[in-house]
């Protein structure tokens, strides 16, 4: 880390690694940002710009890292709700911080080949996640039942009745839909099956397109991000678990300690995605 004096501040200069999911906007020209939240571990900036992600999360390596994340190495400054900022060029300047993106991370790493036999053994798995917080509710059970029919009406449907549902910066309604479309953008690639990611491309168009308008900065943001299959690593894991490549238990634990519930909620999604992987591929 380097310090440069100017005439109005000391800057404190780092780098750091961002997630490809940003790349679009960290490479546009500068723009201002604010600050959305802040956290000891971690802050949302919301850019003002037409390109999605529209929030950024600049965090350190104690906090959730999102799919819209830059990590640094280093302590973040004392910064307040409302706290001006600019991304852009690579650069953000975040009070007396000068970060500069050096490195790039991938949020949506591909799964490989998927053995469709393993995911009814996944769905048994995922049945029921506790302390969802939308359990019962009658929109998130027309959303998995129409997932498994393939009935792109009644999906889409319980989808737009969902999207900004739920209290917080990431609405349990929208937990659930961001799990259900990474998981069938990467389990039906993984698995070559075609019906799945057809569903997901209809579902990703249906809630991202006045996702900005319907519920909060970061919560539309993660839905953009997962309607092209990035996710955080809590979420990839347990996908990664139900191919085959690491133990599932575990990496649902880890899923569900995410928030107050939004793991739960997430993990809803996945179980509702499998489901529908499952049943539109022909596994049994």
């Amino acid at each position: 880390m380097t310090v440069s004096t100017h005439a109005r501040r000391t800057r404190a200069h780092v780098s750091g690694a961002a997630s490809t999911a940003v790349r679009p906007v960290l490479e546009s020209q500068r723009r201002p940002a604010r600050v959305l939240a802040a956290f000891p571990a971690g802050v949302y900036l919301e850019v003002r710009t037409e390109l999605e992600p529209s929030v950024i999360a600049v965090i350190t390596g104690d906090a959730t890292r999102l799919p819209n994340s830059v990590l640094l190495s280093t302590p973040l400054p004392q910064l307040t709700v409302g706290d001006e900022a600019t991304v852009g060029d690579r650069t953000i300047d975040l009070g007396p911080l000068s970060l500069s993106v050096r490195r790039w991370w991938d949020p949506a790493p591909p799964l490989g080949r998927l053995d469709p036999a393993r995911l009814a053994e996944a769905e048994a798995a995922l049945a029921d996640p506790p302390g969802a917080g939308l359990a019962g509710d009658e929109a998130v059970e027309q959303l998995a039942d129409s997932c498994a029919r393939g009935w792109l009406l009644g999906a889409v449907t319980a989808a737009e009745r969902l999207v900004g549902l739920g209290p917080g910066l990431t609405p349990s309604g929208d937990d659930v839909l961001a799990g259900l479309l990474v998981t069938l953008r990467h389990l039906g690639r993984a698995a070559r099956a075609e019906r799945p990611q057809w569903l997901a491309g209809w579902l990703a168009a249906t809630v991202t397109f006045d996702a900005r308008t319907r519920t909060t900065p970061l919560s539309a943001t993660l839905l953009h991000c997962a309607a092209r299959g990035e996710a955080s690593p809590e979420v990839i894991a347990v996908l990664r678990g139900i191919a085959g490549r690491q133990a599932l238990e575990p990496a649902l634990r880890r899923l569900h300690r995410l928030g107050h519930t939004s793991g739960a909620d997430l993990a809803q999604g996945v179980a509702i995605g499998v489901r529908a992987v499952r049943s539109l591929s022909g596994a049994r």
